[in-house]
Formats: structure tokens, sequence, C-alpha cells
């Protein structure tokens, strides 16, 4: 019997199952798992995550469902570790966004509430979105041994930026930037012209993978949001690629024979892209050039907003 689509790609790529569900993770065996306000309230609305809501509830009396957040949180993280041998990746309230001092609070805060449960902050990843402010709360926290996801990330300069402060891992969004070109596109989008090794969203993740090694940047790169098993197989030999359960089950029954796509030797000495320069990446710098990026201008402030309604709709769950 050949090997399946998914035992080959951990052979070239570090697998992460995305997704609060920790239950149908198992199977999969990911090394990390990855989860966000969308996908842990996806999971807490569940019947069979009531109990774990129940009990943090019944731990935490009276508390205001904006601090029980937090709780919640950690508590679907905790499960988590018990099933992955690796790292959990925890976000901070998007609504922090654009306050790199309260962020770096609540990141402190999600780390001492693993740490009170005996967890080490090596296998937790706290997850920022990349704004200029969440990149300055990175830099902080790094050199506190707090290691950071940088999240919502849709283009090269964020990325650069998040490579100049040491942030530990990067998320870059595949299929949010694939959607938007499509949208862009409307009836001339063509799944033969900008579908597999030209998908846009697929070129942008190769694009940071030959900058970082080029230049030597140790951030891990983790491509996330697939659309579909096309785009992930574009990106085997990536560091890590964070999957969700329903892309990992196709993953896990096919057979095809998968290629490495992405070579770090490749990219160190620019054979994939010729003229990889250094981007300026001071502030203004840096917001000048996301702000002439509409693709990743839009996508950012669209996952913040998202990010923020579920947060507030998990609140409202809690609050019941």
């Amino acid at each position: 019997m050949n090997a399946t689509a998914l035992s080959q790609l951990k052979q070239f790529t570090t697998v992460v199952a995305d997704t609060g569900d920790f239950e149908r993770m198992q199977e999969y065996q990911p090394q990390d798992a990855t989860t966000n306000p969308s996908l842990i309230l996806k999971a807490a609305q569940q019947a069979n995550y009531q109990d774990l809501l129940n009990r943090v509830k019944t731990a935490h009396p009276g508390m205001k469902p904006v601090d029980l957040v937090d709780y919640i949180l950690v508590a679907f993280g905790l499960e988590i570790l018990k099933i992955v041998p690796g790292r959990v990746s925890t976000e901070v309230d998007a609504r922090l966004s654009f306050d790199t001092q309260a962020t770096i609070h609540k990141a402190k805060h999600l780390i001492s509430l693993y740490e009170s449960h005996g967890i080490d902050r090596k296998r937790v990843l706290i997850k920022l979105a990349g704004t200029w402010e969440g990149i300055q709360a990175a830099k902080a926290l790094e050199a506190e041994g707090i290691h950071c996801n940088m999240t919502l990330l849709f283009s090269l300069v964020q990325a650069a930026a998040c490579g100049a402060v040491n942030a530990k891992l990067i998320s870059p969004f595949v299929g949010r930037i694939t959607d938007w070109y499509k949208a862009k596109l409307g009836a001339n989008w063509s799944d033969t012209v900008n579908g597999g090794g030209n998908d846009p969203g697929v070129t942008s993740v190769k694009r940071i993978f030959h900058y970082y090694k080029h230049f030597g940047i140790t951030t891990e790169i983790m491509g996330a949001s697939f659309r579909n098993t096309s785009q992930i197989l574009e990106l085997a030999g990536c560091d890590l690629l964070t999957i969700s359960p329903e892309l990992l089950g196709e993953l896990q029954l096919s057979t095809a024979v998968i290629e490495k796509k992405l070579n770090a030797s490749n990219a160190a000495s620019a054979i994939a892209f010729e003229h990889i320069i250094p981007l300026k990446l001071d502030e203004s710098n840096f917001r000048l050039q996301l702000n002439n990026d509409a693709m990743a201008t839009e996508k950012l402030a669209e996952g913040i907003r998202n990010f923020c309604i579920d947060t507030e709709k998990l609140e409202a769950l809690l609050s019941k």
C-alpha cells in the first residue's frame, strides 16, 4: 500500500493541526496545534465541550466574561498539549492589536496561566496580529523568553519586520490572500491559470520563504489558512504548515506522490528569486509599504475585525 499524502508531507514539513476541536486532531498525530478566537468559539458551541466550559466557569465564580475568555483559551490549550508533543498557539485578544503595552500584559497573563498548570513556556506560542504594535510587542516578549506566533500576516513587509525582531514563528495566510484575488478577478479568475504553483496565496509564502532563507532569518515559517490540499502540497518543504482537520482528513485518504517544493538551500543562494533586497523596516516605511499593498491592508483589517467579533460572541456565550 502506498504511503498517504499526509505521511509523505510529514517527511518534508512539520504538520500542525489548525483547530480548537482537540478530540478530532488525535488521529492525525500533528506535532503542534494552533487556535484562534474563531476556532475556539466554534469548538465552545459543540455539545462535547460544554463540560470543559462549565468546569472553567465553576472554578471562577462571578468572573466577568471578558476575563473568563483567557481561562477558556488556556483550558483548551491544556487539553491540546496532552495530545501534541510540541506546542500550542494561543491568541491574544484581537482588540489589543494596536496597543503594544496591553498586548505584552495580556501575553504575560496567558503565559502565567499555562505556567500555573506546570506547562513550560517553550510549549506555548502567543499569537499576535502582524500590526506594527503587535510586532513591537513580540520584540519585547521574545526578549523575555515568551515565544510569539505572528498571525494575520499577508505581506512580505510584515514577515520581514517579524523576522527583524526575532519572532519565533510567523503564520502567513494562504487561503485568505487567494480569496481576495479571486474576488478581485471575478469571472476572469481561472483555476488553471491562477491555481497550483501560481496561486497568489502560495506565491506569497514562497516569496517570504526565499527572503528569510536568503538573509538567514531564523524565524519559523508556518503556512496557514488553506482552502484546498493543492495549496498545501505546493508548499511542501515549508518549515511548518497548519492544516484544518477537514484537509488533514483529505491528505490522510490520498496516496498521491508528494514532492518537496520549497528548498532552503536554493533560496539561500537566491536561485529562485533574483534581486532579493532587504526591506526598510522603520515604522514609517513599514506603514507605507503595508498601506500600498491593498490586499494585505484589507485582509489584515478584516481579520482583526472578525476575530474581535468572535471574541465578543465567545464572551456572550460565557455570560449565559
